[in-house]
């Protein structure tokens, strides 16, 4: 019986933790997680330590090398790790990639939503620009700034809008608190006049009703519309929408996708779309972001991505598609499954699962690699003939 229980346990591998480790790692968690808490104390009382300067002022946020880590009893998790990309003034960027790719923590990491003190940003700066010649590095904001920011600069749209509106609250009420929060000097009158512009601006034709409705009232399509709604009030510079059709027809789909291009497109703002169907990347987006395993594997414009995909999964990514017209047994299906996130390996992320590999994936994890002006990916098969521009820099955990 020893023999199988011991036996049974090497089966387990990674997986398995045994009572001294498990109480290794959650002293280990209390210990980092606590010194975290106190350097971000710190940061709070000298501006110095969060005001910053944009790389390049025609973006609204740029993540340079961004790491958020999760200190989970079984192990630490590297959600985002070296993270670059940017968002431009006045266009919309497409993030895609697989479930827990990583999508969803980079916003949530933008808006200081994590779910402190097991989630925290490790490593890196969040630059989001204040049009002063100046920017704030979130990474280190205060709350009382980021009260501020956020639902006015800054705003999202979540994921689920049925559990994203309190089902105890009239419609209304949830629109005004928003313009409440940011506008303490607006009368009543002047905040429900807002309110019930912002419902006849998301398409909402029964504006005065829907205002004292409850959610359970309003239809998917509808509760959508005012989650819309809510998310520009203020009438932000940037607008994070995550995963915004999920739950909804295609029909509603594409009424939504085309509001929030026409808003964007009236309010001057830029979107960070966070999504795992290309289809609605190629119709909305102006550049796209393609995420693996908590990491940037290619970006570049809508065009580079859908018409000259270079990374292997980008390539497997668009095989997997549906084509109108062309008859198929089966559709394609990337083989293989994500790595373990609190055990990934030392070489590229994807090489496990790539049909395309070389000698040199079995070595270090790829740099970024520019293969045209607008057209970035981190692939060993790009060496020699694209120019470098450098590698993720992960945190280890040791430091900390």
């Amino acid at each position: 019986m020893a023999e199988n229980t011991k036996n049974g346990s090497k089966k387990k591998g990674a997986s398995y933790l045994s009572a001294r480790e498990s109480r290794r790692i959650t002293k280990y968690n209390r210990r980092v997680t606590k010194r975290l808490e106190k350097q971000r104390a710190d940061a709070n009382k000298d501006e110095n330590l969060y005001t910053t300067k944009m790389k390049d002022e025609g973006n609204v946020v740029e993540f340079d090398n961004v790491c958020t880590y999760f200190f989970t009893d079984a192990g630490t998790v590297k959600a985002v790790d070296g993270v670059t990309f940017n968002v431009p003034k006045c266009s919309t960027v497409g993030v895609v990639g697989e479930s827990g790719c990583g999508k969803s923590v980079t916003s949530l990491s933008l808006m200081q939503l994590l779910q402190r003190p097991q989630g925290q940003v490790v490593g890196g700066e969040i630059r989001f620009n204040k049009d002063d010649g100046t920017a704030y590095n979130i990474v280190n904001t205060p709350n009382e700034i980021m009260e501020k920011i956020r639902g006015n600069r800054i705003s999202m749209i979540f994921q689920e809008p049925m559990t994203s509106l309190n089902p105890v609250f009239r419609i209304g009420a949830q629109v005004d608190e928003v313009l409440k929060l940011h506008n303490p000097d607006w009368t009543e009158e002047q905040i429900k006049e807002r309110t019930l512009e912002m419902l006849d601006m998301v398409g909402i034709a029964n504006k005065e009703g829907v205002y004292k409705m409850y959610p359970h009232e309003l239809s998917g399509g509808m509760r959508q519309r005012v989650m819309i709604a809510i998310a520009l009030a203020c009438s932000p510079t940037l607008i994070i929408a995550d995963e915004p059709t999920t739950a909804l027809d295609v029909t509603i789909q594409a009424q939504i996708l085309d509001l929030l291009q026409n808003l964007k497109d009236r309010l001057q703002s830029s979107i960070m779309l966070i999504t795992h169907d290309l289809g609605v990347v190629a119709g909305m987006a102006d550049y796209v972001v393609v995420m693996y395993a908590g990491r940037v594997i290619e970006k570049g414009t809508a065009d580079d991505i859908f018409h000259h995909p270079s990374h292997p999964y980008t390539i497997g990514l668009m095989r997997s598609k549906p084509v109108v017209g062309k008859k198929v047994e089966e559709l394609y299906n990337i083989p293989g499954s994500v790595p373990n996130p609190v055990d990934m390996p030392n070489y590229c992320y994807y090489k496990d699962r790539c049909e395309m590999h070389c000698d040199r994936c079995s070595g270090d994890y790829p740099p970024e690699i520019r293969i045209s002006d607008t057209h970035v990916v981190s692939c060993w098969r790009y060496f020699d003939e694209g120019e470098v521009l450098g590698y993720p820099k992960s945190v280890n955990v040791e430091d900390l």
